[in-house]
């Protein structure tokens, strides 16, 4: 699904038109972004939680020379699914 099918979907369900959809989906994923920028936990519950992990710096190797290269210590975003989630059932 992509952004246009998951508006579509929203529009639907909610009973909205698209540009409605649109717009709410716009600012959820803004607000989630923002939080996340701030290194805020976004949990919703049934669904999953979002977080800021920290990644070390770590030694890597580039698979075209075999040469050792150094990757910088970075930050990344990380989802825990819920357990309503599961997709195991």
């Amino acid at each position: 699904m992509n952004k246009t099918e998951l508006i579509n979907a929203v529009a639907e369900k909610a009973n909205l038109s698209k540009a409605q959809a649109k717009a709410a989906l716009a600012a959820t994923l803004n607000t989630i972004s923002e939080a996340l920028l701030k290194e805020d936990k976004v949990a919703l519950i049934g669904f999953g939680t979002f977080s800021v992990a920290e990644k070390p710096a770590r030694t890597g190797i580039n698979p075209r020379t075999k040469e050792k290269i150094e990757i910088p210590a970075r930050k990344a975003v990380k989802f825990k699914a819920g357990a309503d989630l599961s997709l195991s059932k």
